[in-house]
C-alpha cells in the first residue's frame, strides 16, 4: 500500500506542477476561467493528504511495534 501511495504522490505532483504552469500561461495570455484558475486545487488537496499519509507511516510504524518515539533517539 505503502508504494502505491508514494507512486500517486509522485503522478499528482506532476500534475498538479502543470496546472500551474497552465495557470501562468492563462493568466499572461488575460483573464483566465475560473476552472483553470482553480485546477491546481484539487491536485494540491490530494497531495496533501498522501503527503501527511507518508509523513505518518514512521510514527505508526513504532506505535504498533509498542516502542514510543522517544525511545528511538
Amino acid at each position: 500500500m505503502s508504494a502505491w501511495i508514494r507512486q500517486i504522490h509522485r503522478w499528482l505532483s506532476i500534475i498538479f506542477t502543470a496546472t500551474v504552469a497552465a495557470n501562468f500561461v492563462a493568466m499572461a495570455l488575460g483573464e483566465p476561467p475560473a476552472w483553470i484558475v482553480y485546477s491546481p486545487l484539487l491536485p494540491l488537496f490530494l497531495l496533501l493528504f498522501s503527503g501527511l499519509y507518508m509523513f505518518a507511516l514512521p510514527y505508526a510504524a513504532r506505535w504498533r511495534s509498542g516502542r514510543s518515539a522517544a525511545h528511538g533517539r
